[in-house]
């Protein structure tokens, strides 16, 4: 703002307008400002119980996910040589497990060369399994030494079916190949071709120096008499819903396996869902409630949305007291809801489904709140989402009305910036005319 130099009315004219200028913006700058507070205390209410809601429905599908498959848990007698892992499928009883062997992997190794020695030149062919596609070839040039030829057939490999190492001992080096997977079916079948023949030495057809150093072997376990023979120590299916991770062979040993059913999963589940439910019904008090004392309001206080969906998670709560109730689920009258973990325990031991009837995905309360859920979370015409978009296009012609008196102050300032302008040069020229004549004046009274 160009700044004025004081004129013969002897006025601070710059800060003159200024203070005119803010006086005339003040009512309306403070009214457009409080309003755009409202606004964005809305829009943070409004998102905070968007955010519980979503909590919320999380917290459900986890629940009926829960509900709907049952945990168990596995039970080894110490000492057997083996783990176990229960899975949803699993069904509650007790075997006897033995252990007669477990799969290893094969260890060919090479005879011992010359430090550096080069083997020679050719083609050397791995398979391992009976699948297609479990092979490979690496062709060498001349000068390719065992170190040389451990590197090619890793980078050929690429992690699957056979892996290759140098082991250097007293009598020299030694090429070592290791087959991947444990099993029989695993084993390695090495050949070659081409070249001077000097890697026919590391094969395991006739001509071949490989030596076995581990046999690749099966697994097997007998459960409740019945045997199964697993390229893998690890067992699936024999135990319906339970894996068996066999660890040492203890033949002629039998040990007690038992399934059970397991709660855990499930009890925390509930208890999520129990601080979710409370969470959002903390928020929607919090964001709606009256203090008559000091008569204030919240920023939702007697909102339709806040009504609507306080109405709605009552309705289902009392329209299944009982049922929760048998699950050790009560809600006091303030709407807070409580979990007494002994109870769900005795009443799922009691009725598995009493969990899945409720919050299962068919279940009343399950089938009430996601019909909730897509009303006010939809992103499309869900009630939080129009609700969210209304205020928004609220405060953005709030922040053009700002705009809008912006432009409007910044001509009002330079209307009267021009007029006290023009005062000033008028008192200046009057000052100027009085001056002259009162010289006139006083040369006349001189005459």
């Amino acid at each position: 703002m160009a700044s004025i130099s004081t004129g013969g009315s002897g006025l601070d004219i710059a800060s003159l307008v200024s203070q005119l200028v803010q006086a005339t913006r003040i009512p309306t700058e403070t009214r457009i400002n409080s309003a755009t507070s409202a606004i964005s205390a809305k829009l943070s209410a409004v998102g905070q119980i968007k955010n519980s809601l979503t909590s919320l429905q999380t917290a459900l599908e986890k629940l009926g996910t829960a509900a709907e498959k049952p945990g168990y848990q596995a039970k080894v007698q110490d000492g057997a040589g083996f783990t176990a892992e229960a899975t949803s499928d699993a069904l509650p009883g007790s075997h006897s497990v033995e252990v007669l062997a477990v799969a290893t992997a094969q260890k060919l190794s090479s005879a011992a060369y010359a430090p550096g020695a080069v083997v020679g030149t050719g083609q050397l062919s791995i398979a391992w399994g009976s699948e297609e596609g479990q092979s490979l070839s690496v062709t060498f040039e001349e000068g390719a030494t065992l170190a040389d030829i451990a590197r090619s057939i890793n980078r050929a490999a690429g992690g699957k079916g056979v892996g290759a190492t140098v082991v250097t001992a007293d009598d020299g080096e030694h090429l070592v190949f290791s087959a991947r997977e444990t099993g029989t079916a695993n084993a390695l079948t090495i050949t070659a071709s081409g070249g001077d023949g000097g890697f026919l030495a590391l094969t395991t057809g006739p001509g071949g120096s490989l030596v076995e150093q581990v046999a690749g072997s099966d697994a097997r376990v007998r459960v409740d008499g019945f045997e199964r023979t697993s390229a893998s120590n690890t067992i699936t299916g024999l135990v319906p819903g339970v894996n068996l991770s066999l660890a040492t062979a203890k033949p002629g040993e039998s040990f007690r396996l038992d399934v059970s059913s397991d709660g855990t999963d499930l009890q925390s589940a509930m208890e999520a869902f129990v601080s979710a439910y409370n969470s959002i019904g903390s928020v929607l008090k919090s964001t709606s409630s009256y203090n008559a004392e000091t008569k204030t309001a919240s920023v939702l206080t007697g909102d339709s949305l806040v009504r609507g969906l306080q109405q709605q998670l009552r309705n289902l709560a009392s329209g299944n007291t009982l049922a929760l109730k048998e699950l050790g689920i009560t809600i006091d009258k303030s709407g807070v809801m409580s979990l007494d973990k002994a109870k769900l325990t005795e009443a799922t031991a009691r009725d598995p489904q009493a969990v899945t009837r409720l919050f299962g995905s068919e279940g009343s309360i399950a089938t009430g709140l996601k019909t909730v859920f897509r009303n006010h979370l939809d992103s499309t015409d869900g009630v939080i989402t129009q609700r969210t978009e209304t205020l928004n296009k609220q405060r953005d012609r709030l922040d053009d009305q700002l705009e809008q008196l912006d432009r409007r102050m910044e001509k009002l300032h330079s209307t009267y910036l021009a007029q006290f302008t023009a005062m000033e040069s008028m008192i200046v020229q009057l000052q100027g005319s009085a001056s002259s004549l009162n010289n006139l004046l006083a040369q006349s009274g001189k005459s």
